[in-house]
């Protein structure tokens, strides 16, 4: 299995830990992963990381569809791999919720599913360079065709070439855009696959993989999970620490009417938990909806404990898992270095 880190994004500040990439990549790490909401983006870092460092893949895990056009999400990609030497970029993609959509990027909500199958099919066309690209997509089309047009758009072809084009990963959770990320990309964003739910999202990427055709399946395709790691003797301050953090996504992150994290939390089992804690948290009660995170749900979701707690819990459960990398979040160099032994990063 391999391994990946991830730059915080939500900071008040920039703040890329570069000898923290550097001493992973050294240990055989695969990939580094950047992300946004509404403050930093996530492929200007990339870049900066890109200068220094070799061969360690850089990925977006995610960049929000409507944050730019297709076109101009391949560019950026393209731009960026033809800087960092080739082969390292994956582009994984996601739709934020329409709080964000609409309120920051001004953008209508629309069909998220068919938006993603346009931009993918799109980006894929930019880096095939086969034809100037037209597409008549139900949430996109090119050239632009509605309100405000001149009739004058005209199909091209990227002047950029693309030898070996970005990967392309969604970040998807629900039936639908899980079956269509199997369709149509080259890896999955893990969002909200848990040991007892496995065999469901199994039977979506088998339904997606069909549907792609050309005997496309799990040779073809990468899944990203992701685990955060505490070496500590202290398993339940730990599991504590992490409790505002879930409640503010499960919580707060998205309208009441439709929260992705809180959707989430009901495919991974923990329906009456989740309710418990959106009810809670829109009610100002952040601390009461902090405690009402189940412990079973944080230590399920991350690898917390002394050393041979932690390598248990690997064996018994998240090497069990269909994941081809994990992403790993840890406070301490020490949990970075855990993991490279934990599956022979270093031995690579």
């Amino acid at each position: 299995m391999k391994l990946g880190l991830a730059v915080e994004y939500a900071g008040r500040g920039v703040d890329v830990p570069v000898e923290l990439i550097q001493r992973c990549e050294a240990m055989g790490y695969d990939s580094v992963w950047t992300a946004e909401a509404y403050g930093s983006d996530a492929i200007t870092p990339l870049a900066y990381i890109a200068a220094h460092t070799k061969k360690i893949r850089l990925g977006t895990g995610v960049i929000q569809l409507s944050a730019r056009t297709p076109a101009m999400t391949a560019m950026q990609l393209g731009t960026l791999d033809a800087l960092a030497g080739g082969g390292r970029v994956i582009g994984g993609l996601g739709v934020s919720g329409p709080q964000i959509v609409e309120g920051w990027y001004g953008m209508p909500w629309g069909n998220p599913k068919e938006k993603m199958r346009d931009y993918v099919t799109i980006m894929k066309k930019i880096f095939a360079r086969e034809s100037p690209v037209v597409h008549d997509g139900k949430e996109i089309r090119l050239p632009y065709q509605g309100p405000g047009s001149t009739d004058m758009g005209k199909p091209l072809k990227s002047i950029l070439h693309y030898e070996n084009p970005p990967k392309i990963w969604l970040g998807t959770g629900a039936r639908a855009t899980v079956t269509l990320t199997a369709e149509v990309a080259d890896g999955w964003l893990a969002f909200g696959m848990r040991p007892g739910n496995v065999e469901t999202f199994k039977s979506w990427f088998e339904e997606g993989f069909a549907r792609a055709g050309g005997g496309k399946g799990y040779d073809d395709f990468e899944i990203q999970g992701g685990a955060s790691v505490t070496i500590t003797d202290d398993v339940q301050s730990a599991l504590q620490a992490g409790k505002p953090f879930v409640a503010l996504y499960v919580g707060g992150m998205g309208h009441p009417k439709l929260n992705f994290h809180n959707k989430r939390m009901h495919r991974e089992g923990y329906g009456e938990a989740a309710d418990r804690i959106l009810e809670l948290f829109q009610a100002g009660r952040r601390n009461e909806a902090a405690a009402a995170v189940p412990d079973e749900y944080m230590d399920e979701g991350g690898l917390y404990g002394s050393v041979e707690r932690i390598r248990e819990r690997w064996r018994t459960q998240w090497e069990k898992m269909p994941y081809t990398g994990v992403t790993v979040r840890s406070q301490r160099d020490e949990g970075y270095d855990l993991m490279a032994d934990l599956v022979g990063a270093r031995d690579r």
